[in-house]
């Protein structure tokens, strides 16, 4: 049974490769954009090649698998590769230019529901030292109490 089950993965990673996680249309759009290879002045290991590297990433991201747990069969070097890769391209920009691009087109396609949209911090960089907005006057007063905060009002002290 265990065999079988083994089987049956190496079977669905063959599927996963042969399907081309990186199709040609995608890795023409893509290609361009990528930083050159850095030179290695005292040689090393030869590179894993971006558009393998970029399959493994495509893997990762479809599946929800772990970095590390990154099949070798698929060709594409380590999770490690694959992540480090993944920062060095994200820290030169590669993917700014085609997120606004597709976010162009879907809005032009009118494919984007805006009035669902919401940001966070973890999306939009709070600015230093900005104005802190002023306090909300409230219109009405609440007579119920709060778990933060109320009043007992004035007590009297009899002798």
């Amino acid at each position: 049974m265990f065999q079988n089950r083994i089987g049956v993965a190496r079977g669905i990673l063959w599927v996963m490769k042969t399907q081309f996680l990186v199709t040609d249309d995608l890795w023409k759009a893509i290609e361009p954009l990528l930083p050159e290879e850095p030179p290695k002045p005292k040689g090393g290991r030869p590179r894993v090649p971006d558009r393998a590297v970029l399959g493994g990433i495509v893997f990762v991201l479809r599946t929800g698998c772990p970095w590390r747990l990154l099949p070798k069969e698929l060709g594409c070097g380590s999770g490690v590769t694959c992540w480090r890769r993944l920062r060095d391209w994200q820290a030169a920009g590669v993917w700014q230019g085609p997120h606004e691009r597709l976010l162009n087109w879907l809005g032009d396609e009118a494919a984007i529901d805006w009035s669902r949209a919401s940001l966070d911090s973890a999306s939009v960089r709070a600015k230093r030292r900005a104005h802190r907005p002023v306090r909300i006057q409230r219109i009405a007063a609440n007579p119920a109490r709060s778990a933060t905060w109320w009043s007992t009002g004035e007590a009297s002290r009899s002798i």
